[in-house]
């Protein structure tokens, strides 16, 4: 009887028919509850992945014989080098609303020319793009079907998910078909490098392919759960690791497109670092966990609610952060206006601080300028940073100083192989604040010293000495 009533409750749980907060977690325990089928969550989930077409058109660079008679009498207009070479890629995508909102991956759809998306019933489309986030590798698309309501899947919580869980994946790997794939959830809160600028992952074991990306990871209810995003592969196929943007951070982004405008995410106005086994006894934390604040912006949502340097950020509201970009996938998730709540660890106790988060601040105007004269740097254009600048560059940089934004080429900055993203420190030991400090000491004679920040590295260059 017990063992019935469990492949009774687990049967409902997969047909979609009870609530996610009536659903319990439970291991099979009888060989009948082995055999049941995900096909009831299939049927509800497929018909809104969709396989995305794109197309390319390069230009390829005309040949110095291309006006030869002689080889246009043996190649004619085929000669190689003439004429546009056409690239066609696929990848995958997700109906998110019944208007014909179509959400994929930044990568699957950059640079194309064309877009096509078709439907699991074989019709096709053309769409365009409302929205391309490199920052979290989306893309949200647009489909006319007319007055036609189109099927799509809702968005789960996906703070919701637990290691374990099954999940399953539905794309168009190598452009065979609409494909499912079954796992479960290997872990949570993946932080990746190398993937998107906001590097906060779902890991999982359902088998993911090249074609698969901008696909859809779904929960046993029939809910979205996590776009299919990226594989850890030696070899291109899959090795059962997975990773999926959450659909917590999808919802952001498609809640940016429906209210239109500019993409604004939550901004907390401070970085910091992950707490580690060195840094624990000197924060008096008994274990490793959380993010030590090394940096906050005056004025920022962090210090108009008190929090400074030094201070632990545990959770938000609830959810531990045990690292950076689990923070900034915490606050970015957030709407702007929302007040949260933060644990913060200060000075041997833990507090509750209530933060109202507001978007990233342009203060100081970013004033691009470009540099002109007779002097070493001219060629370069230069800005202020601010948050909102910094935000819209997608760097992690602090908000503070002058960037280069360009770089002319042949120009006396190109020659001192000044780049794009460098940023001005020094010149002649003065400190170089804003680009109006810029402005002063390039009118300064030779010789100059230059002191530049370039990532992790601090350059010194020395002109005419």
């Amino acid at each position: 009887m017990v063992a019935m009533r469990h492949a009774l409750f687990l049967l409902l749980a997969l047909a979609g028919t009870l609530p996610a907060a009536a659903q319990t977690r439970a291991v099979p325990e009888s060989r009948e509850q082995l055999v049941l089928s995900f096909a009831p969550v299939v049927r509800k989930a497929a018909p809104a992945v969709v396989n995305i077409t794109t197309r390319r058109v390069q230009r390829a660079v005309p040949s110095p014989f291309a006006n030869d008679p002689m080889f246009r009498r043996f190649f004619g207009d085929q000669f190689p080098g003439m004429g546009e070479r056409v690239q066609n890629s696929l990848g995958s995508g997700v109906i998110v609303d019944a208007s014909g909102l179509v959400v994929t991956n930044f990568h699957v759809i950059r640079g194309a020319d064309e877009i096509v998306v078709g439907l699991a019933d074989r019709r096709e489309f053309e769409a365009s793009v409302l929205r391309a986030d490199e920052r979290t590798d989306l893309a949200v698309l647009r489909i006319d079907a007319g007055a036609e309501r189109l099927p799509f899947l809702e968005m789960r919580d996906s703070d919701d998910l637990e290691v374990g869980d099954v999940v399953l994946a539905i794309g168009n790997p190598f452009g065979v078909g609409q494909t499912v794939t079954q796992g479960i959830v290997s872990a949570l809160a993946r932080t990746m490098g190398g993937i998107a600028d906001y590097r906060f992952f779902i890991q999982t074991d359902a088998a993911i392919n090249p074609g698969n990306s901008g696909g859809a990871l779904v929960s046993l209810d029939g809910r979205l759960v996590g776009i299919n995003t990226a594989i850890f592969s030696r070899d291109g196929g899959s090795n059962g690791i997975g990773f999926a943007v959450p659909a917590n951070m999808v919802q952001t982004v498609v809640a940016g497109v429906s209210a239109g405008g500019r993409l604004v995410r939550s901004w907390l106005g401070a970085s910091g670092q992950a707490v580690t086994n060195e840094l624990a006894p000197g924060l008096g934390l008994p274990r490793p966990v959380g993010v030590a604040l090394t940096d906050v912006y005056e004025g920022g949502p962090a210090a108009r609610a008190g929090l400074r340097r030094g201070d632990v950020v545990l959770d938000v509201e609830g959810r531990e952060v045990n690292d950076y970009e689990a923070l900034r996938f915490r606050i970015a998730t957030q709407p702007v206006g929302q007040t949260v709540r933060l644990r913060v660890w200060r000075g041997g106790r833990e507090t509750a601080v209530p933060v109202t988060l507001t978007g990233p601040v342009e203060n100081p105007p970013r004033d691009l300028t470009p540099l002109r004269g007779q002097q070493p740097l001219a060629g370069a254009t230069i800005a202020n940073l601010s948050p909102a600048f910094v935000d819209e560059l997608g760097l992690d940089l602090t908000p503070r100083g002058v960037i280069v934004t360009e770089v002319r080429r042949g120009s006396p900055a190109a020659s001192l192989r000044l780049q794009p993203g460098d940023l001005l420190l020094r010149v002649n030991d003065r400190a170089i604040a804003t680009v109006e400090d810029a402005r002063r000491a390039v009118q300064t004679p030779l010789p100059w010293r230059l002191q530049i920040r370039r990532g992790e590295r601090t350059l010194a260059v020395t002109v005419g000495g």
